[in-house]
């Protein structure tokens, strides 16, 4: 297909999203879903170049899932309004590692014993398939750094740090494959895969964050400087904290997460939370909009929400490029019984068990515990792990398995969680607004 016809059918895609939007986001359609459909259709008709084959473009594709996650994580970041010290991060945290990590040993029991894969390999697939997606589940994600709900903290939180925490699974994987180096008795794996990677990006990250925002505040509410540009600030923390972390051997993927987290808190120094679209009477435009970035205490709120639109465009663009892409490649996938019965292993028993397990003590609603056990939705970070296997060696009849069951699971997961998130959104939102109204009445109606 030419460049042509390639900018014609993303060109009819951003237009129809940009038109019809607001009218899938009430409709049991995603725009995931739509991505999907005309990636497979494009595959699957001839209409358009041969599918990309996931072992032969593994490393352009490992950089393209790469960017499309970093862009999906800082976003995240920069929505989790809750600093560290709050008890709202036990679920998230809980989540993102303790219920991971089951997820990771059931995949993995099942790899074995059901499918005869090598331990190694069952552990790697089950590095790929445990994190959950930060892009995909934009709709069980907080809206607004002020979200407090439990239910959307939980999975964002859950979605931002787990891409990171199952970095050390796919490397064991790996090492347990003889394709990475997990050192005599694995000690350099838990030094530096485990301890320092996670440990490591957060604090690179936070860091980061937090001196380039300060820095920025400082330069526009001192100097009237550093004003503008604010998406080059956005890539380029992205991009510095990745970096920094990588070199130092630590957890990109925490590290961007941080960043996020660290840039928004900066806004918190402002007395307001949203910063006006007008500026003072009398003002041009363009000086309005420099009068409210140095504003003492302005300048952090109008960094945020500048940087913050910015980075939503990059996520959904980033979503389009990438489902798009899965969807090109389902042809390489053989789908076949026992594929279909590890579908509804994962997402009927193995998701739901270890979120119940991972969440034992918590105070948690019955309502919140079951749409946190379904919506495990799995995607971008699913394609990236899949993609860095198959560069850094796995092969074979090993690869085609994982292969198979990765994109299937992605695309299975688009389709089901994509159908289900707008009714049970919609019927949690009812739920939560009419406990809150009893609440409010038993309130009214006790004796002073």
């Amino acid at each position: 297909m030419s460049f042509a016809t390639w900018a014609l059918v993303i060109g009819a895609l951003l237009i129809t999203m940009a038109l019809a939007g607001s009218l899938l986001k009430r409709l049991p359609v995603s725009a995931s879903m739509l991505y999907l459909a005309v990636g497979y259709g494009l595959s699957v008709v001839d209409w358009g170049p041969m599918p990309p084959e996931p072992q032969r473009y593994a490393a352009t594709l490992e950089r393209v899932a790469e960017v499309a996650l970093l862009i999906s994580l800082f976003s995240v970041g920069l929505k989790l309004g809750v600093p560290w010290s709050s008890r709202q991060w036990n679920l998230p945290l809980r989540l993102a590692f303790g219920s991971m990590a089951l997820t990771v040993a059931l995949v993995a029991a099942t790899g074995v014993f059901a499918f005869g894969m090598p331990l190694g390999a069952a552990i790697l697939l089950g590095g790929i398939l445990a994190p959950t997606d930060p892009v995909l589940a934009s709709d069980v994600q907080v809206d607004e750094p002020g979200d407090r709900d439990r239910l959307r903290f939980s999975l964002s939180g859950e979605g931002g740090l787990n891409d990171g925490a199952a970095f050390p699974f796919v490397m064991l994987g790996l090492g347990l494959l003889g394709l990475h180096d997990l050192g005599p008795a694995g000690w350099r794996w838990l030094a530096v895969d485990v301890l320092w990677a996670l440990v490591g990006g957060l604090v690179i990250g936070g860091l980061l964050g937090a001196l380039i925002g300060q820095l920025v505040v400082y330069l526009r509410t001192r100097h009237q400087e550093a004003v503008g540009l604010d998406e080059f600030l956005a890539l380029g923390l992205v991009a510095l904290a990745y970096g920094a972390a990588q070199l130092a051997y630590a957890s990109g993927f925490l590290a961007v997460f941080a960043a996020g987290l660290a840039l928004q808190r900066i806004k918190d120094h402002s007395r307001v939370r949203r910063v006006p679209n007008k500026g003072p009477a009398g003002l041009q435009d363009k000086e309005a909009h420099i009068a409210v970035a140095t504003h003492p205490e302005l300048a952090g709120a109008y960094m945020m929400q500048a940087v913050r639109g910015f980075n939503e465009q990059l996520e959904r663009i980033a979503e389009l490029v990438i489902v798009l892409v899965v969807g090109a490649m389902l042809p390489y996938s053989r789908v076949g019984v026992s594929t279909v019965a590890f579908m509804l292993l994962l997402f009927v028993v193995l998701r739901p068990v270890s979120v119940w397990l991972g969440l034992l003590g918590a105070t948690v609603s019955r309502d919140q515990r079951l749409l946190i056990s379904w919506f495990g939705i799995r995607g971008i970070g699913s394609i990236y792990y899949l993609m860095f296997a198959l560069h850094h060696g796995l092969a074979g009849a090993l690869a085609e398995q994982a292969i198979t069951l990765t994109l299937t699971t992605v695309a299975v997961s688009i389709i089901v969680h994509g159908i289900s998130v707008t009714p049970l959104m919609n019927l949690y939102t009812r739920r939560q607004e009419r406990k809150s109204r009893v609440a409010a009445d038993n309130r009214r109606r006790e004796p002073r």
